[in-house]
């Protein structure tokens, strides 16, 4: 007779599983708060011999321990780059000179879950002094900064730094202060002028080589990118300026990707495939990345001649992490729109010409608002200029999937922002592809896409 399984003892075990604390030695970077997002070795939880009533349940709990390792990953992992960012930009430096207002500035979050509630009660009231450097130490010392990670002496001194995927692919909710609050992971963080703090590293001597050019030059590169901005492919080809002013490209969400096939603006790869790339290429992490493409000395002539087609590292510390964060990513869903954000009777007339007469979902196709399948379209196919295509393998652009689309605005629409609204994305269409469309419609357009 068969063990009848209640709901309410799966509940728990399910709960047991994302809220374990760390198996082994505790990651001495790790902070105190991030022990609830990492999984316990719990396979002990499921007795696997036939007829358990636990049995049915092993490959979800697999799944979920995949997913709470890789959130791990994402908010707390720096992959061993603290070596590059501490110890050759001398980054801390900077950071330990920097006031939270100064950093909230720089588009830097805090995690208000991090903080202790008596902190948390005197920011709420305004008695935290974030005029103070100190401070922005203190805040590192908790785990509090959001991708970011600080490393410290015995006497409490910060010695370096290290980043990690939630510094540029997470924000907050705000609802502490400004800048403080409840992370949102995937979200694009718009606000973050990436090239803005690396330039307040003291030592770019990595950059000048790379790009050969003095640190002067580096700095006024890194600069001219603004908030929301990054530019991944410098280093592997040194372009600096593209057709609508510097060659860097908005933040992309890391949300929604589930379905999806080519992840980046331009295809380059799978999210894996793109994971890889950043951690070891970008970040400075410590692990393997493979793409021959890169030898290609006319398209890519830095990451040709530096070698970074074939990159190995040992120990590794990218690779084994990698499933764990694509699924957590591919378990982020896009956010709904906030209650009265569009207009929604104009939103469902512009759904009916997004999938009619507008010819939208063609390309966007629901429910994920990309092509199933190859999701890649030449320059031409869209009307826009082949820059930043000729900078990928792929040489095309990505059937970016629209759901979320409310998150990511600030800074523009498009690769590079060149459509500062939804209505001039429509009306670029409208124009490339002789659409005809009255003002009406591109309006009732413009608002079903802010309710994706």
């Amino acid at each position: 007779m068969p063990i009848a399984v209640h709901p309410l003892r799966i509940l728990a075990f399910t709960c047991a599983l994302l809220t374990a604390a760390p198996a082994g030695a505790a990651d001495p970077a790790l902070p105190r708060h991030a022990e609830r997002d990492a999984p316990r070795a719990a396979k002990r939880l499921i007795l696997q011999h036939d007829g358990h009533p636990f049995a049915p349940f092993a490959p979800f709990a697999d799944a979920l321990r995949l997913v709470a390792e890789g959130r791990r990953t994402f908010r707390f992992d720096t992959f061993g780059d603290e070596a590059f960012w501490g110890g050759a930009l001398r980054l801390h430096e900077a950071v330990a000179q920097l006031s939270p207002r100064d950093a909230l500035g720089l588009g830097l979050k805090v995690d208000a879950d991090a903080l202790p509630h008596r902190l948390a009660a005197q920011l709420r009231a305004g008695r935290v002094d974030l005029d103070d450097p100190r401070t922005t130490v203190a805040l590192l010392r908790l785990g509090a900064v959001v991708g970011v990670t600080g490393f410290f002496d015995e006497a409490g001194g910060l010695v370096s730094v290290g980043i990690q995927c939630a510094l540029c692919h997470s924000t907050v909710d705000d609802s502490l202060a400004p800048g403080v609050g409840r992370r949102l992971d995937g979200w694009a963080n718009r606000d973050l002028d990436v090239g803005r703090v690396i330039a307040a590293a003291p030592d770019l001597s990595p950059f000048e080589q790379l790009l050969g050019v003095d640190a002067d030059t580096v700095r006024q590169v890194l600069l001219g990118w603004g908030p929301g901005k990054f530019d991944a492919t410098l280093l592997l080809d040194g372009k600096t300026q593209g057709p609508t002013g510097s060659a860097a490209v908005l933040i992309p969400p890391a949300f929604g990707l589930a379905g999806v096939n080519l992840h980046t603006w331009t295809g380059w790869g799978s999210v894996p495939h793109w994971n890889a790339l950043v951690a070891n290429l970008e970040m400075g992490g410590q692990g393997t990345f493979v793409d021959h493409r890169l030898d290609d000395a006319e398209r890519f002539p830095i990451a040709a001649r530096e070698g970074f087609s074939e990159v190995r590292r040992t120990p590794d510390r990218v690779t084994p992490k990698l499933p764990g964060l694509h699924l957590y990513q591919l378990a982020l869903e896009a956010p709904r729109p906030p209650r009265g954000s569009f207009d929604a009777q104009a939103a469902a007339r512009g759904k009916a010409l997004f999938e009619g007469r507008a010819r939208c979902a063609t390309c966007h196709v629901p429910p994920l608002y990309t092509e199933p399948g190859h999701n890649l379209h030449a320059p031409a196919e869209i009307g826009i200029d082949a820059f930043q295509a000729e900078r990928s393998p792929t040489q095309g652009y990505r059937t970016a999937p629209l759901r979320g689309l409310w998150t990511h605005g600030k800074g523009g629409y498009y690769h590079d922002g060149r459509f500062a609204t939804l209505r001039d994305v429509i009306d670029h269409y409208d124009g490339f592809l002789g659409l005809g469309l009255g003002e009406g419609e591109k309006s009732d357009l413009a608002e079903f896409l802010k309710s994706l």
